[in-house]
């Protein structure tokens, strides 16, 4: 409906007699409503919008140099009328032209920032206070003069086509702007859209009014979309670009998933616990840490809920996704400790200095301490911000790290942080080659039964032979 009548604005609202231009208020007054419940639009700002277009049209056919023209719309009787505005000036205000003030005026165009100059006098759209008192007595410096313009006859047709074509503009215009407003307010929390399309690993979203991208980099590894299907994301940056407006998700961000628990959890929702701080690696592995500000509420029990309910429709939504979740104390020893679990540790010495710690742990909780790929303490580590080592109860040395969860050392090998994917793709491989050890040493099997009975063959020929 809106298309339509947007492709037909000017030859719908214009009405032509034969001495004046005129609209069709009913049109009007029906592409305002449709406008404002479409787009959401105020029909304030089309009106104003229209009656720009209008006096944009107008000054282009007869207006002149310099003019300043405005519209005005009677919504009684759909008649327009125009005007000329002109603003009060004197000697102090503008320059008073002359051949000379051309030359200096050319001057100061090849030199704005030395030469400040006031403006040019220009009759068409100034008036001196003088001449102005005439007009109206009270009137001051800067006010504004109207002078009536004569409605043209043939104006109607010239309107048609630019009114349409201003008001498209404004129309855009306002929509982006209410657009801007609308999902500024919701920036920093989740909103859910439909899938559209995928381009370069990158998925557009449909919010309704407007189209988010959810980049590939802000993506969960390994996710998969499909066109119709409706996701949540983290609108994290609203930007006016040169091409519009630019919505962007994330599935990937730390705050997504704490936004995810607002929702799954009142406790969390309402300020009774606090999540303090979140490490994530997107589509594998999470650890929060949460505390309470009532003492009667386990915090942790708070995001876990009954039996899981809370946390596994969270892992769910995040593809799998394991979420630690540990008790934040104000002692740091506490702290460290519990960013490790599952592993136990033994005991830890500190480095208030450094910000780092030394962690001993038995050899039975090595591997749960390190994790996969280092995976483990590397999460501890960005949790906490403490510098994390892991040593053996013989105080060797096992893996090193900064307070960002880099590691230091040898305890990647083989694997990488790419995880789950080169871990299965690496698995598959070893498994093919595993099939291929397999039939390779059914075939030597074959090949050696076969060459022990060519051998039982040629040693019977050979006797046969001798005899």
């Amino acid at each position: 409906m809106l298309d339509f009548l947007i492709k037909n604005f000017g030859n719908q609202l214009v009405k032509i007699s034969k001495f004046k231009f005129m609209l069709d208020i009913k049109a009007l007054n029906i592409a305002l409503e449709t406008i404002e419940q479409e787009k959401k639009i105020p029909h304030e700002r089309v009106i104003d919008a229209v009656e720009r277009s209008l006096a944009a049209a107008y000054q282009k056919e007869y207006g002149k140099k310099g003019q300043l023209i405005r519209c005005h719309i009677n919504f009684d009787t759909g008649e327009t009328a125009f005007e000329q505005i002109k603003i009060v000036v004197d000697e102090t205000t503008v320059r008073m032209g002359s051949d000379e003030d051309d030359e200096e005026e050319a001057l100061v165009e090849d030199n704005p920032e030395e030469v400040l100059v006031l403006p040019k006098y220009n009759e068409e759209k100034h008036i001196l206070l003088s001449s102005a008192k005439l007009l109206k007595k009270n009137v001051e410096l800067g006010d504004e003069i109207s002078f009536n313009l004569e409605n043209k006859s043939d104006f109607g047709r010239i309107a048609a086509q630019t009114a349409k074509q201003v008001v498209v503009q404004k129309i855009r215009e306002a929509e982006n702007e209410s657009i801007a407003g609308e999902f500024e307010a919701r920036e920093g929390s989740i909103i859910s859209g439909i899938v559209q399309r995928a381009e370069r690993g990158n998925i557009f979203v449909d919010l309704g009014r407007t189209t988010a991208i959810l980049p590939f980099e802000e993506q969960i590894r390994n996710e998969k979309f499909r066109p119709g299907q409706r996701i949540k994301a983290y609108l994290y940056s609203i930007e006016e670009g040169p091409r519009g407006l630019s919505i962007r998700l994330s599935r990937s961000h730390p705050k997504f998933l704490i936004e995810l628990f607002k929702a799954e959890s009142s406790e969390i929702a309402d300020g009774t616990v606090e999540i303090i701080t979140v490490a994530r690696e997107p589509g594998s592995r999470s650890k929060i840490a949460v505390k309470s500000n009532d003492p009667r509420i386990d915090p942790i029990g708070a995001c876990v809920g009954q039996r899981g309910v809370r946390v596994n429709s969270i892992k769910n939504e995040l593809n799998g996704e394991n979420i630690d979740i540990i008790k934040w104390s104000d002692d740091d020893k506490e702290n460290i400790a519990a960013s490790l679990s599952p592993a136990k540790v033994h005991s830890i010495e500190i480095d208030e200095e450094e910000k780092k710690a030394k962690v001993t742990v038995s050899l039975e909780e090595q591997s749960l301490a390190i994790g996969r790929g280092g995976q483990n303490v590397r999460l501890a580590a960005k949790l906490t911000g403490w510098k994390i080592d892991v040593a053996g109860e013989e105080g060797d040395l096992i893996v090193e790290t900064d307070e960002e969860g880099v590691i230091n050392g040898d305890v990647l090998e083989n694997e990488t942080e790419d995880g789950d994917e080169n871990k299965v793709e690496n698995h598959t491989d070893s498994a093919e080659a595993d099939n291929s050890e397999d039939e390779n040493a059914e075939n030597l099997e074959e090949n050696k039964e076969e060459s022990a009975e060519n051998e039982e063959k040629v040693d019977s020929e050979e006797e046969i032979i001798e005899e």
